[in-house]
């Protein structure tokens, strides 16, 4: 039996954490800060990342081969460079560093 008990988990929060950057990233075009900030540019990374997550912790889930530990692997890594992005975001907002 394959073990894969965090895929679900991991496929729940970075699906909520992608329409997170879908609302950041709209908040941004619609207040037309592009030209301003980095934060579009942090949040399109961390989109990407949290899409990949979604989609390897998916494939480890309907998997029922021994590739379904490797999917769950890259889903867990790309999922935490997606927090790390977020929150070097957060952090570089409330300190200031970037307006």
């Amino acid at each position: 039996m394959i073990d894969n008990t965090k895929a679900p988990h991991i496929l729940n929060a970075s699906s909520n954490l992608v329409g997170f950057c879908f609302v950041v990233l709209t908040s941004i075009k619609v207040l037309k800060l592009t030209h301003q900030t980095f934060i579009d540019d942090i949040t399109i990374f961390s989109f990407m990342a949290f899409t990949v997550s979604s989609i390897f912790s998916f494939l480890s889930i309907r998997s029922h081969s021994k590739k379904s530990t490797l999917y769950e692997n890259i889903a867990d890594c790309a999922f935490i460079i997606g927090l790390i992005l977020i929150f070097a975001t957060a952090t570089l907002v409330a300190l200031n560093i970037i307006d």
